[in-house]
């Protein structure tokens, strides 16, 4: 609808839009500030608000906190704890996270309220020896830089999820799962931190790991008693292998010890039979050379040595000097002896019989 001109070339009052009550708050605000400002204090009063609007810009960040500033709504810098300035609002404004505040999140562990909507399945993961394992872990992370974690990631804490699950995932399967329930956790869990770590420098997330938890690997509660009953039977064969090896340990360096002493009695008595025969070897040559030299006196030497000999054997020695063409020595056999005693009844006997 077109306004109908009045004589003075202006539309007709009845074809005006009508304000809002918007704009007529707008109005009365600068019908307000002209009266003030008309007065004598107003340009006073002008320079006070210029004043407290420029001084707004300055800030403080505290030892725990990082400053993000940002320019209509733009990440432009962060600064450290300490006094700053930027310019004020609306051109200006600065974020505070808090930096050093440590966060921890949970994988694998399921709760009762979202049971039905999480995957049974995702705790659940491959070993190297190509086993099934349920696990679970608690990550403890920090900002480490407070623009990169709030522009750069859309949601962080999801991303350290997915980062974090998929390091662990990683980890267990390049591990069997012997070495992953037992003797490997405390590596598993440091190998997950620095592949989550690296994950999330990549991708410029501002997170810093402090600690990596492992909570839980077991197998899954389907084959728990199977796994349970496959694990006592290595538990059995590890013993069984343990005790022989201790008696394989035990019965070896005996038998060995026996051997070398064996060895050794026999060298010995190698050693001194070999002598023994070398010397007597010796004497007889050495007596050979005597007797092929002096006959007679080797002869008789020879006989008495060998009286000698005999003659020691017998405890008393009975000489008979009427004895004709036979020695006067003759041994003494004691009669205290019982086989003497049974030989003398034998010829009293056969001569009481004659």
């Amino acid at each position: 609808m077109s306004s109908t001109p009045t004589p003075d070339g202006e539309a007709s009052s009845n074809n005006r839009p009508k304000s809002t009550p918007f704009f007529q708050r707008i109005k009365s605000q600068i019908d307000n500030s002209a009266i003030i400002t008309s007065g004598k204090g107003g340009k006073l009063l002008a320079v006070l608000i210029a004043i407290a609007w420029v001084s707004s810009g300055i800030y403080k960040v505290q030892p725990d906190e990082q400053g993000v500033v940002l320019r209509f709504g733009k990440w432009i810098s962060t600064s450290e704890a300490g006094l700053h300035y930027h310019l004020p609002y609306p051109f200006e404004t600065v974020l505070l996270p808090k930096v050093t505040k440590i966060n921890q999140m949970q994988l694998g562990l399921q709760s009762s309220t979202d049971s039905n909507t999480t995957d049974s399945h995702e705790n659940e993961m491959l070993t190297g020896d190509e086993n099934i394992v349920e696990a679970n872990c608690v990550v403890f992370w920090r900002i480490k830089d407070a623009g990169k974690y709030l522009f750069n990631i859309k949601n962080p804490d999801l991303a350290l999820k997915i980062a974090a699950g998929s390091a662990l995932r990683e980890v267990i399967g390049r591990t069997p799962i012997q070495a992953a329930m037992s003797d490997k956790r405390a590596e598993i869990a440091d190998e997950t931190k620095i592949l989550t770590q690296q994950l999330l420098d990549f991708e410029q997330s501002g997170i810093l790991l402090t600690q990596v938890q492992l909570q839980r690997i077991d197998p899954p509660s389907a084959v728990i008693d199977a796994f349970n009953d496959v694990q006592r039977a290595r538990a059995d064969q590890e013993r069984a292998r343990n005790e022989a090896e201790a008696y394989h340990n035990d019965i070896l360096p005996r038998a060995r010890g026996d051997a070398s002493h064996i060895t050794q009695e026999a060298e010995a008595y190698k050693t001194q039979a070999v002598n023994q025969a070398d010397g007597e070897a010796k004497s007889f040559l050495a007596v050979y050379q005597s007797y092929a030299q002096a006959k007679d006196v080797t002869a008789w030497r020879l006989y008495l040595q060998s009286i000698d000999a005999v003659l020691k054997k017998s405890s008393r020695v009975i000489i008979d000097s009427s004895g004709k063409g036979m020695s006067g020595v003759v041994p003494y056999m004691s009669l205290s002896d019982k086989t003497a005693g049974t030989a003398v009844e034998k010829i009293d006997n056969k001569a009481a019989a004659k």
